[in-house]
């Protein structure tokens, strides 16, 4: 462990407020405090990545929806600012490793925070399995020697679908073993990581802007690619922005690593998202702009891969899709950390198998390394379905978005109830004195919209559309893959719950 660290990573103090807060809900501060307010913006941002993401399923908003499908862009953004604006709420409230667990247990009922979080801790391993999918997107374009099984490239071929899988394990052992390490070594990576992303990610809109071909007036054409008229084409098309938005809960999941998370942890969900959703955005506008051509088919498979290095030229282009790597591999790391930190929490309740040893922190990293190892192993799992068929890459990508918007809509819910009741408080304040984070009067109708807006989109995104889901035919079994895999993991879920007495060890009955 260095003996000096970055300005963002202080040491602990021995017996801090934010450690005796932690013991107001029941719990000892095992986890190490050393994350300052970039860190906990750049768990947030480096979850979402709009670097991995955007590049990941461009081609396929745009092969289903055409240009318009851009307009789905700011819909989902606004929607998941009101899920963000009530999570920022609880963050204030309740800073403690597994949020959604958490503050679902504390509005509800144990029972029915338990589910939430297992359908969240399943949705992130999910998530990270997709998330290691991306690199296919872009290793190959930057050096064919990265194409280690077959010669197609691209992620929708049987060659490329394979060679997905492989890049993938091999980025999964990786964040593995820095997730065992040490968090401050964890943290650094992630801020470095999400500075590079962020100079990137501005790099590339301001170079596709300057080199426009049109003008933002083909953002309005659906480009022959919509999938059941301009409604449909903006429903799927959405499924890029709803993966891209997704894990700005992950400042929250840090806050017994934060130093004064009841102050930090709120501002710091809301600006990753604000941060990303802009930033996201503007790559995607200047994707459709700076395009060499809209109708040769290109967008549609290679996505803005194809647009970087045909529109700025093979050095430059390729640059960026190297920044776009360094991207892919933070935010998987980043994303296995959430998953982490949600296995912890719900083990140090005995919630989970084999409790015991999944809530163990190592006394001298402040890493709990068991979880890791679990992530990654059933994450490089789900990998291997890429073998099976190369449509396997899209129901990952969608089954992990639906388990999260569930799992969200888990917390929205009972904290809509908890509001009509009178029985959420407003009050307190935060490490500082200043008054906890509060939506005040608006907290009853950004509550309602933020719950209609994510039940709407888990059914649009879970709906099982053969010609997205299996546009090859002769899969069923991909088209419903969705919704099996929530059945599945309902059900296993409900299994284990009836087989084993739960009894919350933490204040988890009651929310104060």
């Amino acid at each position: 462990m260095a003996t000096t660290a970055p300005s963002d990573v202080r040491p602990d103090p021995p017996h801090s407020s934010d450690d005796s807060s932690l013991t107001e809900f029941g719990y000892r501060q095992e986890l190490h405090r050393s994350l300052g307010r970039y860190a906990s913006f750049a768990a947030g941002f480096s979850f979402i990545s709009v670097l991995t993401t955007v590049f990941q399923f461009f081609a396929f908003g745009y092969a289903f929806g055409g240009p318009v499908f851009f307009w789905a862009w700011p819909v989902v953004l606004v929607g998941q600012l009101l899920v963000a604006a009530c999570f920022a709420e609880l963050a204030a409230r309740y800073p403690i490793s597994g949020a959604i667990y958490q503050w679902s247990s504390r509005l509800s009922t144990p029972s029915f925070g338990w589910f939430a979080g297992w359908i969240m801790v399943i949705g992130q391993i999910v998530v990270v399995a997709a998330a290691a999918l991306a690199l296919q997107m872009v290793l190959p374009a930057i050096w064919s020697g990265f194409q280690l099984v077959g010669g197609d490239p691209s992620p929708v071929s049987p060659d490329g679908a394979a060679n997905a899988a492989v890049l993938g394990v091999v980025l999964l052992v990786l964040t593995t073993l820095v997730n065992i390490l040490d968090n401050r070594v964890m943290s650094v990576i992630n801020r470095v990581g999400v500075t590079a992303e962020i100079i990137g990610a501005i790099l590339i809109v301001v170079l596709l802007l300057t080199h426009s071909k049109r003008t933002p007036g083909i953002t309005f054409h659906t480009g022959g690619g919509a999938e059941g008229g301009l409604i449909g084409a903006l429903l799927v098309g959405s499924f890029t922005a709803a993966y891209v938005m997704i894990g700005f809960d992950s400042a929250g999941e840090m806050s017994e690593e934060t130093h004064n998370p009841r102050r930090t942890a709120p501002r710091t969900i809301l600006t990753a998202l604000g941060a990303a959703g802009l930033l996201g955005g503007l790559i995607i506008l200047g994707g459709l702009l700076a395009a060499p051509s809209l109708t040769d088919g290109h967008l549609g498979v290679d996505g803005l891969s194809y647009v970087l290095t045909s529109s700025l030229g093979d050095g430059v282009g390729k640059a960026l899709l190297a920044d776009v790597v360094v991207a892919i591999a933070v935010a998987t790391l980043a994303i296995q950390t959430a998953a982490c930190r949600m296995l912890f929490s719900m083990a140090r309740d005995g919630q989970l198998p084999f409790s015991a040893r999944l809530a163990r922190v190592n006394p001298r990293t402040g890493m709990p390394g068991a979880p890791a190892l679990v992530v990654g192993v059933l994450a490089a799992a789900l990998l291997l379905l890429n073998f099976a068929s190369p449509d396997a890459f899209l129901a990952i990508g969608t089954t992990c978005i639906v388990m999260l918007y569930l799992a969200y809509a888990m917390v929205t819910g009972p904290l809509l109830l908890r509001r009509l009741r009178g029985e959420f408080t407003t009050e307190g304040t935060d490490e500082t004195g200043a008054r906890l984070f509060s939506l005040g009067r608006w907290g009853v109708p950004v509550n309602v919209l933020a719950l209609l807006y994510g039940l709407v989109m888990t059914v649009n995104l879970a709906w099982p559309r053969a010609a997205v889901y299996d546009p090859a035919g002769g899969h069923w079994y991909f088209q419903w893959f969705t919704v099996l895999f929530l059945a599945a993991t309902l059900g296993a879920g409900a299994l284990y719950r009836l087989t084993h007495a739960q009894h919350p060890r933490s204040g988890a009955e009651s929310a104060p």
